[in-house]
């Protein structure tokens, strides 16, 4: 095959676009899908401080080194990598290797965040001891919390997710099929700025993750590709096949799962009222009602066991 806008040698076919691209093409063609989303989502963002999570894995890595790319020629803009650190063995101290390598190289700031710290408890004792829930329920809710409150704590104006295209469509074809329509809209990237929330933006929303992983891998990005102990639970990987079966048979599906979500929220802003968050009485962060869900999954771990044989 060859390049559709040279005669080099394609190394990417892009059903979706209808053609192929050769390293240099392709290169250009994700870094130019992430400058328009930028422009997009952070417009006439004139200086501040940009946080950027990094997990360590390949959407994080590309999704750091863009933002670097994309902000470096602005000195009235400060970039700091975000780290979470769930406390999951066998997986979490590599991926943190793979983040602290990157941030060197493209010297950033790199905090860490460590859940035994904040919460007093980690994503692998969690799982021991609420055996009858899936861990990516209540881990992803406290490394969101953990994010806001570090990109807070590091004066963040907005939080750089590493979401692709693929995430993207799971996420909006799963709130579609629960109903969920307040979930919805206030999936990122964020389009209402709600208070204690550090608002989140989503650059790589039209990169497919297969070319997230080869754009990582032509720029030699350090990432720990491995995959979470705990992620075979988790209900998204049923989303993620049928999304894959339907992009194979209907190429565009997943960008055409994006638009929907655009208009649709695009309407419910009009028609709606967005309610702004309360305070959780537990720890003070945004919460849709007395508990933030962070803390009703705390709750839940630190009660005691019923006694047995009692009512």
């Amino acid at each position: 095959m060859r390049c559709s806008s040279c005669d080099a040698p394609a190394i990417v076919d892009q059903p979706y676009r209808g053609g192929h691209a050769c390293e240099r093409h392709f290169a250009a063609s994700v870094e130019e899908r992430v400058r328009v989303e930028f422009h997009r989502q952070l417009p006439r963002f004139g200086g501040g401080t940009i946080a950027v999570a990094l997990s360590g894995g390949k959407d994080s890595a590309v999704a750091l080194a863009l933002s670097h790319r994309y902000f470096q020629r602005r000195p009235t803009v400060r970039l700091v990598a975000l780290s979470v650190d769930e406390g999951i063995s066998g997986y979490r101290a590599a991926t943190l290797e793979a983040a602290g390598a990157l941030a060197e190289r493209l010297g950033v700031e790199h905090r860490i965040v460590r859940s035994e710290e904040r919460l007093g408890t980690t994503t692998d004792r969690a799982a021991a001891e609420l055996s009858g829930t899936v861990p990516c329920s209540f881990c992803g809710v406290w490394r969101r919390q953990l994010l806001n409150r570090a990109a807070r704590e590091a004066g963040a104006d907005a939080i750089v997710l590493g979401f692709n295209l693929d995430d993207l469509a799971q996420t909006v074809l799963m709130n579609l099929v629960r109903g969920d329509l307040d979930r919805l809209v206030r999936m990122a990237p964020h389009r209402v700025r709600q208070a204690g929330l550090v608002p989140r933006v989503a650059p790589l929303a039209q990169v497919p993750e297969r070319e997230v992983f080869l754009y990582a891998r032509l720029k030699s990005l350090p990432f720990d590709h491995a995959e979470c102990p705990h992620a075979h639970r988790a209900s998204r990987n049923l989303f993620r096949e049928i999304v894959w079966q339907l992009e194979e048979e209907l190429p565009g599906t997943r960008q055409s799962l994006l638009r929907t979500h655009d208009r649709l929220v695009e309407r419910w802003l009009r028609s709606e009222e967005t309610a702004a968050p309360t305070r959780c009485r537990g720890c003070g962060e945004p919460a849709a009602g007395p508990l933030c869900r962070a803390c009703e999954y705390l709750r839940v771990l630190r009660e005691p066991a019923p006694a047995e044989g009692a009512p």
